[in-house]
Order: C-alpha cells, then structure tokens, then sequence
C-alpha cells in the first residue's frame, strides 16, 4: 500500500480487533472504538473516490472526527485501567499520528482548494456565443 495515511488507519483498527480479544467486559466502550477506529479507514478509503474536492475533505474530515472519538475511547479504557498502560501507549500513539496525518492532508487539501477556486472560471465561460 503506498499510501501512507490508509496503511496506518488499517492497521490501527486492526490492532484494535486484536485488543478486544483481551478484553471481556465493558461491551458498549469496545463496540464504541470498535465502530470509530475502523470508520477511520473507511473514511480515508471512501475520500480517495470521492467525486470532487469538497467529498475528499468531507470524508477526511469525518475520519478526523472519528479518529478524535477513538482518542477518547482510548483514553477511557486506560484510565478505567481497562487495558493496560503499554497496550494504550501504542494504541494512542498510532491514533495521535493517524490525527496529525489528517490533519495535515485536511489543510494541504483546503489550501490547495482554495488555490484552484481563486483561479477557476464559470463552467459556462466560453461554452456559449452571446444570443446577441
């Protein structure tokens, strides 16, 4: 996989399908991160399909949101002692990077939006000779 961004997201809600093998109670919190760390992936896979600029940042910055969720999870999971300190430094340092990642492409994404549409024409400029 060259991208960098979806081999990390995969491998982030991967190890989180692993983590739950160790842990055998607390339903609700394991299906919450369960359904935010692989809508992550997904996300960042559906953005690379999306059909325009505006889908591509939509998407990329729903899988931030869900990234951000995961962060939470994470964090209570820990501190509930839930999971032990090393298995949610890991886990939260991979979901910190997978943050930054995202949001660094979010604002090469925006900035060059806004680039193009500084320099875009109507779609109908020159389409047309004038009915006068």
């Amino acid at each position: 996989m060259n991208d960098p961004l979806a081999a990390l997201s995969l491998k982030f809600a991967a190890d989180i399908i692993r983590l739950f093998d160790t842990i055998h109670n607390r339903a609700n919190i394991k299906n919450q991160l369960l359904r935010s760390s692989s809508s992550i992936g997904a996300n960042i896979h559906e953005a690379k399909y999306g059909y325009s600029k505006d889908d591509f940042i939509f998407k990329l910055q729903l899988a931030l949101k869900e990234c951000n969720e995961s962060l939470y999870w994470l964090k209570l999971l820990k501190e509930s002692e839930t999971i032990s300190p090393e298995q949610a430094k890991e886990l939260l340092n991979m979901c910190t990077k997978l943050r930054y990642m995202l949001v660094t492409s979010l604002n090469t994404s925006k900035k060059s939006k806004t680039t193009s549409n500084a320099c875009a024409t109507h779609p109908f400029q020159n389409k047309f000779t004038s009915f006068t």
